[in-house]
């Protein structure tokens, strides 16, 4: 007989989002994001740019640069490359959304389930910042995303809300790891 009592878990292992509180910050596992990745194929810059526009309602972003509109948010990864994001809630397939509206102008791949999120909120968020990566992220302004190393794992930091509101997306195999960077660094802040 088959077992229909299977459960999703969350990155971190558990059956609802861990939040850890400290003094002027909020670290938060957010599993409501859907990702995919977007690549322009070669020579298609102006009928990816064109397509994206109608898709998300902005802009492909630049270098070092976020776009959100509505339910969307897209960062740039490289050149020609970016993640394009939206609540999980609605949409789920985001691969299948993405690739529908950008047609062959662009290779679309799903990212959900190799990333991790962690929200970070709080004015203490730059102070935790410093003792994890190289960037300054007292400088960054709200719209900015950048690659980065935390410990020894490749991350994103998205800044929302200047010197108050970021996003780390790391590798969802290494969310443990992550978290207790995170956690450790927001503990030392204080």
């Amino acid at each position: 007989m088959p077992d229909h009592s299977l459960a999703p878990l969350l990155p971190l292992g558990g059956a609802t989002p861990r939040r850890d509180t400290f003094a002027g910050l909020t670290i938060t596992e957010n599993p409501d994001v859907a990702i995919a990745s977007v690549a322009c194929r070669m020579g298609r810059d102006a009928d990816l740019a064109k397509a994206a526009a109608a898709l998300f309602g902005a802009a492909l972003p630049g270098p070092g640069q976020m776009a959100a509109k509505g339910d969307w948010a897209l960062f740039w990864t490289g050149p020609g490359q970016w993640m394009a994001t939206a609540p999980f809630a609605t949409h789920e397939d985001i691969s299948r959304i993405v690739k529908a509206g950008l047609g062959d102008a662009a290779s679309v791949t799903e990212q959900t389930d190799a990333w991790v999120r962690f929200d970070i909120d709080g004015a203490r968020a730059p102070d935790m910042f410093e003792r994890l990566c190289i960037l300054d992220t007292r400088r960054m302004a709200a719209g900015s995303a950048n690659r980065t190393m935390i410990e020894h794992l490749g991350a994103f930091v998205l800044c929302h809300r200047a010197g108050e509101a970021f996003s780390v997306l790391g590798p969802r195999s290494a969310a443990a790891s992550l978290h207790h960077a995170l956690v450790a660094a927001a503990t030392s802040a204080i």
